[in-house]
């Protein structure tokens, strides 16, 4: 297999993880419980800095910003699929960077979260690994 290809596999998991987590982030399930949880997050209002905030606003913000940076990451590892081996092997600081970063990621999901971002991360840390390590040295 060949470090571009991998990258785009890459590319395509995270998307669509990006994509899942969303959609899914601001959603409950009555089996949960916790009904009254994202309406009482939702109706304290307090002050900040000069904005008036709700626990609800932080939340979803924070989502937010996380799908932002899983389509970043989406972006980037497309990037990285296009680039020449020469290239890529020149990339070895921002391959391995990426590779650490969710590995940390996978470490969280399994810490915090559930099966299906685990999953994700964990198919998504191996190609990362697979990918930079392919691409470290140019033939």
């Amino acid at each position: 297999m060949k470090a571009g290809l991998t990258y785009r596999i890459t590319s395509i998991l995270l998307l669509l993880l990006a994509i899942g987590h969303t959609l899914g982030f601001r959603r409950t399930d009555s089996k949960w419980g916790v009904d009254s949880l994202p309406s009482t997050m939702q109706s304290l209002r307090f002050d900040v800095q000069g904005f008036s905030r709700t626990y609800w606003d932080f939340f979803v913000g924070s989502g937010f910003i996380i799908s932002a940076f899983l389509v970043f990451s989406a972006v980037f590892a497309w990037q990285l699929g296009g680039l020449p081996r020469e290239t890529l092997a020149l990339m070895r600081g921002p391959a391995w960077a990426l590779v650490a970063c969710f590995f940390v990621v996978t470490i969280l999901n399994w810490r915090y979260f559930f099966v299906t971002p685990l999953i994700f991360s964990i198919a998504i840390t191996l190609c990362l690994i697979v990918a930079a390590w392919l691409s470290a040295k140019p033939r």
